[in-house]
């Protein structure tokens, strides 16, 4: 799927790798190719009227910046590597985040969610210990909960309620959401897809395609009693809405803005993670805590205003 992407003077080293990308002639019309047809390296080497190993070297650019996408192809006469166009428009904001903007951080403890709906594998444990039967989703009901440090599921979701009342008197740029996650199978399974989705207030902000169950080697974070064998570390995401979108990390992934969630409507901002009914991948998920994984934070929601 062809995406937006959307950048601030904030995004040096993104900026720097797509200006490069687009500083060759032969690279822009490596795009210009791909814009109609998915070419191997070696088809665009005959196109371009280049060495195959110029193409590759070039191919190579183009994807690093994102550009440009790549997969292996099985034909008669081995592998090769199929190109295709990446990425439909490039959004650049000549802004950066002021000094004399504002912003708050509301650390919402992962235990603290307030609905769930679980299936095995499902447990959560805290800094010192198991909480509760593992693979039993009632132990969810635990009161002991509000001290988890890592929760983990294989199907379903957790919902959190996040105050608003900080956005009352106050003119928002933008929200930020972020946690740590990955996904989750028995034990840690680098190739274990999962689509996991980011709900606010009912709405779907967007879907991460995480691509595994992160193991084989020790979260920075967690405590010596949690064996090597087991998930150690996930992947810190951002969703971002702002008065342009919404975001997840750089990439444009929604038209929905500030306006459309209704952020002040109630009395909380209601924020679901977890599997869709009709994903894909339902390869379930883990939240870290503060002291599991590799950051020391549990869901943040950051307000940034003026």
């Amino acid at each position: 799927m062809e995406k937006v992407f959307s950048f601030t003077l904030d995004d040096g080293e993104r900026l720097t790798a797509i200006g490069k990308a687009l500083s060759s002639e032969t690279r822009i019309r490596m795009l210009r190719l791909l814009c109609s047809h998915r070419l191997n390296v070696n088809e665009l080497a005959e196109r371009l009227e280049i060495p195959a190993s110029s193409a590759a070297i070039n191919v190579k650019v183009l994807e690093e910046a994102g550009l440009i996408g790549t997969e292996v192809q099985s034909g008669v006469r081995g592998s090769a590597k199929l190109c295709y166009k990446a990425v439909s428009a490039l959004d650049v904001s000549f802004v950066t985040e002021e000094a004399d903007d504002n912003s708050e951080t509301v650390s919402m403890p992962i235990g603290n969610y307030v609905d769930y709906e679980v299936w095995p594998t499902c447990g959560l444990v805290s800094e010192k210990g198991r909480i509760d039967e593992e693979d039993e989703p009632g132990a969810f009901y635990n009161p002991e909960r509000t001290s988890a440090k890592l929760l983990w599921l294989g199907k379903g979701y957790v919902e959190y309620r996040f105050p608003n009342h900080m956005l009352a008197d106050k003119k928002i740029k933008r929200i930020e959401f972020s946690a740590e996650l990955c996904a989750e199978d028995h034990e840690y399974n680098l190739d274990w897809p999962s689509d996991i989705t980011m709900w606010i207030n009912g709405r779907a902000a967007g879907t991460w395609n995480c691509p595994g169950d992160f193991g084989g080697r020790r979260g920075k974070l967690n405590p010596d009693w949690w064996p090597d064998k087991n998930t150690q570390y996930g992947i810190l995401k951002t969703w971002k809405i702002t008065e342009r979108g919404t975001y997840l990390d750089k990439d444009k992934v929604s038209e929905l803005t500030l306006s459309d969630y209704g952020l002040t409507g109630n009395g909380y901002i209601a924020v679901r993670l977890g599997n869709a009914e009709d994903a894909e991948h339902q390869g379930g998920m883990n939240i870290f805590g503060d002291c599991f994984g590799d950051y020391p934070q549990g869901i943040n929601m950051k307000i940034i205003y003026k």
